[in-house]
């Protein structure tokens, strides 16, 4: 038996989520069917975060345990050429051969999120599930600032969805940076692991102040709530995407993985 670790990008618009569902097709399924086309080997697959229906992915990170041993190479080609037969919306983009103690979730020590907001008049047309579509100017720089008052380790109650499953809702964010590009504004995410519908929360709320609703200091406010009710409103999905994840260099037991990692809620 061998481990694998595979780089996944996706469209998540077919998909009611990355998680295996009985009401409709999902990321991990759609894998776990290429794997037993390929090899007959029914593998489970774990992804390094959740994410939910309509949520893309550019470098999400799974691995799965494989009884027939593979080169990288070719079991890259064969689930690709699987993926595309079937009309999945999945590409994997690289594949190695892993430690058996690395572990997609729980050996991760950061993830990487990107939101896009296209701010414009116009409806999207070429961007259309791809982006937030938000008709007003926003003020990208204003945004930014707002979104300092988040970083650092603190209890995002406010910013989490009720549904979420997490033990805890403290969590330590690494960054949250407003950039813009034209009418393109992005919001970068990175942290250890994410609160459930944390990121689209934080791009719900970064939106009023960028509409200039609301200022930095009500954001922060908002924040030291930590109640549901004071979060701005959840951006859509469409604009999410998972971008990346970052693990050692020697992959470590994973019992002595960080604690905040141990419930892997994901996502945003």
């Amino acid at each position: 038996m061998s481990r694998y670790r595979m780089i996944v990008e996706y469209d998540g618009g077919p998909y009611v989520g990355w998680q295996r569902q009985d009401n409709g097709p999902s990321v991990q399924g759609a894998i776990e069917k290429a794997i037993f086309s390929a090899s007959g080997d029914t593998a489970s697959v774990r992804g390094a975060g959740r994410t939910d229906s309509g949520v893309h992915a550019m470098g999400q990170v799974v691995h799965a345990d494989l009884s027939k041993d593979w080169s990288p190479f070719k079991l890259q080609n064969a689930l690709n050429a699987h993926l595309k037969l079937a009309g999945e919306k999945v590409a994997i983009l690289g594949v190695e051969v892993a430690s058996e103690f690395f572990d997609a979730r729980f050996s991760a020590l950061r993830r990487h999120y990107l939101y896009r907001i296209i701010s414009r008049r116009a409806p999207l047309a070429l961007e259309a599930g791809k982006a937030w579509w938000v008709p007003k100017t926003l003020d990208h720089e204003v945004m930014h600032a707002a979104a300092q008052t988040l970083v650092g380790r603190h209890d995002f109650s406010t910013f989490r969805s009720a549904h979420c499953q997490a033990n805890s809702p403290v969590r330590t964010l690494d960054r949250l940076d407003v950039t813009r590009n034209g009418e393109l504004i992005e919001i970068r995410a990175t942290a250890q692991s994410f609160l459930h519908n944390q990121i689209r929360s934080f791009a719900g709320t970064l939106k009023l102040a960028g509409e200039g609703k609301w200022t930095p200091d009500d954001v922060r406010a908002a924040l030291d709530a930590r109640d549901r009710k004071a979060c701005g409103p959840v951006a859509p999905p469409d604009g999410l995407y998972f971008m990346q994840v970052d693990y050692p260099a020697v992959i470590a037991d994973r019992r002595k993985q960080a604690d905040e990692n141990d419930d892997g809620e994901d996502l945003s």
